[in-house]
């Protein structure tokens, strides 16, 4: 396990002595769940936005054609040929 240390406003130091003083817990405990916390709802963003940046590239969600991906040269070929 590694340190890390972090400056921060003096209000929030205090909060986070009174949650450790009802709590029971260490200051350190409460950081690292905190962090922990931030770190997991972060990554799960990341993931949304990659899916809704991608998902109008992603087969049939938006071109209607289930078979797109084993016959997409023939779709692009009538594309640019300009046939439907």
């Amino acid at each position: 396990m590694q340190q890390l240390t972090i400056r921060m406003p003096d209000e929030d130091l205090s909060r986070i002595e009174q949650i450790a003083e009802s709590t029971g817990l260490k200051k350190s405990d409460i950081t690292r769940m905190a962090i922990k916390k931030f770190v997991e709802e972060y990554s799960n963003e990341k993931e949304e936005n990659l899916y809704s940046r991608a998902s109008h590239l992603i087969g049939i969600i938006e071109s209607g054609k289930p078979d797109l991906g084993r016959n997409h040269r023939r779709y692009l070929i009538k594309k640019i040929k300009g046939s439907k």
